[in-house]
């Protein structure tokens, strides 16, 4: 983005109207034309093709282009070429012709169409100078960010306010949000304004709603450091900007001495409960819309509401929403990856006949979702729950290394590399990995499955007490489905509680009369070793 800060200038070219091989790019109606007929554009795309228009006596560099139209993060080359392929396809231009966008190998790209002009466009006026209204400014601010965020959920991450003497701590004011930042930015589905456009809005008479209007967000974070003595206590809000509702809350306290180690919990915990809210709000606001309305990023976020639901109907409505997404954006990683888990899932709860079948189509999605955004955690995740599938243990675990190095707040990668190592025998590792999902993310939609997976990590540590209290407990929880009650009914079978193992049971086959030792083990791969033989052994006696 831009250093508004300065009195730059910002380019705007809503007035203009670029025509071109009888296309029409009009920059006021945002909307490209062919024959004087509206075209099927993605925002992006078309965003793209506004930039080189605009600056068709010269050449873009991709530095710029990514700066303009990704708001600066950091990108693949091939999310580029994708972008530029889809620009061409949009205009009847060919990589092999480029009469329309010719590429500068190694440095950019140029828009070399004969073009004629119409409207004039609008003066650009400074920034920051004093010279524009505070709506003025955010209005300058919202048009350099438009292209960016593409229907992404946008979040700016204040500085947070220090309450107490001065001295060498009064820092974590601006050290944890900075860490925040850094850690938010690595997920993609989100877009975070800069630390150095955030950080403008600091001080006791910071109006939070009002950083929001001229960051034009829909997302706040606050928060507050108080220190007392030798404790110390840190707030923080998540806020809606448009409303100014607080949607999330939370207090963390200690003592003085455990600032620093206290100041890495919070921060993780902080990123992976916005990894939760935020969508979860994303699906409260995509509600209210039209069906005609919903755009990729809207039917990427409903999908993941029914994605988790773990049941065929919902299941089916997912695929169908991330179908939607892609047809959008055939270019996003996120919703590739959720139709890819939409299979794995037909695969693990045998919603279908051929679960290979699936297994295969999640995997083929899962790694054009990495080829499309090789920094995208999510991606990743998927591809090692495809070697989760087809039993291969340790490369699977190796995929959700690189998913959580990607992100290393991402809950779910943490939770699904502990239960892989679960069944790989490595049991103290999972625990660990089991135990530090549920911290990042309590009220993760697969908080169930967090739990199940401790009580068989408890299960191989020797501990049959602790697995029943922690296999019930998961099986009661909101969206446990089949495997997770037949998991209850085991490790309550294995502690003696027959009559309750056998209610668990029955739980597990209402909801699907042919489970089976057989299908257990299909979705849950476990080695051969000591701890697999006594799941066989529970499950035998049980009668399944």
């Amino acid at each position: 983005m831009k250093n508004l800060e300065k009195g730059e200038h910002v380019p705007q070219a809503d007035a203009l109207v670029f025509t071109f091989d009888g296309f029409e790019l009009d920059g006021a109606r945002f909307e490209l034309r062919r024959d004087g007929k509206p075209l099927a554009v993605e925002p992006q795309v078309l965003s793209l093709l506004m930039l080189l228009a605009e600056n068709r006596d010269r050449m873009v560099s991709k530095d710029e282009l990514i700066e303009r139209i990704w708001g600066g993060r950091i990108v693949s080359e091939s999310a580029v070429a994708a972008r530029i392929k889809a620009a061409r396809k949009a205009v009847a231009d060919k990589g092999s012709a480029q009469k329309v966008i010719r590429t500068i190998h190694g440095k950019g790209f140029r828009f070399v169409a004969q073009t004629e002009v119409t409207g004039a466009p609008a003066k650009a006026s400074p920034v920051g100078s004093g010279l524009l209204t505070e709506e003025q400014a955010a209005k300058a601010i919202d048009d350099v960010l438009k292209t960016a965020r593409d229907g992404r959920p946008s979040i700016a991450v204040l500085p947070f306010q220090y309450f107490g003497e001065p001295g060498p701590h009064d820092i974590v004011a601006d050290a944890l949000p900075a860490d925040i930042i850094a850690d938010l930015s690595r997920l993609h589905w989100l877009f975070v304004i800069a630390r150095g456009s955030s950080f403008r809005f600091r001080g006791l008479d910071a109006d939070p709603l009002s950083a929001g209007r001229q960051l034009s967000v829909r997302y706040g974070l606050t928060g507050t450091v108080e220190l007392s003595g030798e404790s110390v206590s840190i707030g923080v809000s998540l806020i809606d900007m448009t409303s100014g509702g607080t949607i999330w809350a939370e207090q963390y306290r200690g003592s003085l001495p455990e600032l620093q180690q206290l100041r890495q919990e919070i921060e993780g915990h902080v990123v992976a409960s916005l990894a939760v809210q935020i969508p979860q709000n994303e699906v409260r606001i995509a509600r209210g819309r039209a069906p005609g309305e919903l755009d990729a990023w809207a039917c990427f976020h409903l999908g993941l509401d029914h994605m988790y639901r773990f049941n065929r109907q919902d299941n089916a409505r997912a695929a169908a929403l991330f179908t939607q997404s892609l047809d959008r954006d055939p270019y996003f990683s996120g919703a590739m990856g959720g139709l890819s888990f939409t299979h794995f899932q037909s695969a693990f709860m045998r919603f279908g006949d051929d679960p290979e079948a699936e297994v295969e189509k999640a995997r083929a999605l899962a790694q054009k979702a990495v080829e499309t955004d090789r920094l995208d955690p999510f991606a990743h995740f998927n591809v090692g729950r495809c070697s989760w599938l087809e039993g291969r243990l340790e490369d699977s675990i190796a995929w959700f290394d690189r998913a959580t190095s990607l992100s290393p707040s991402f809950a779910q990668g943490v939770y699904t590399r502990g239960l892989v190592s679960v069944m790989a025998g490595q049991a103290e590792e999972a625990d660990v990995d089991l135990a530090l999902a549920l911290d990042l993310s309590p009220l993760d939609p697969l908080a169930y499955g967090m739990v199940s997976g401790r009580a068989l990590a408890q299960l191989q540590l020797g501990d049959k007490e602790r697995a029943e209290e922690l296999g019930v407990k998961a099986a009661l929880m909101p969206g446990a489905h089949k495997h997770i009650a037949l998991i209850a009914a085991l490790t309550s079978h294995l502690v003696g509680k027959d009559a309750e193992a056998q209610r668990w049971l029955a739980r597990a086959k209402q909801a699907d009369p042919t489970i089976s030792s057989e299908v257990f083990f299909a979705s849950f791969p476990f080695a051969e070793n000591a701890a697999r033989e006594t799941i066989e052994k529970g499950l035998r006696d049980l009668g399944v």
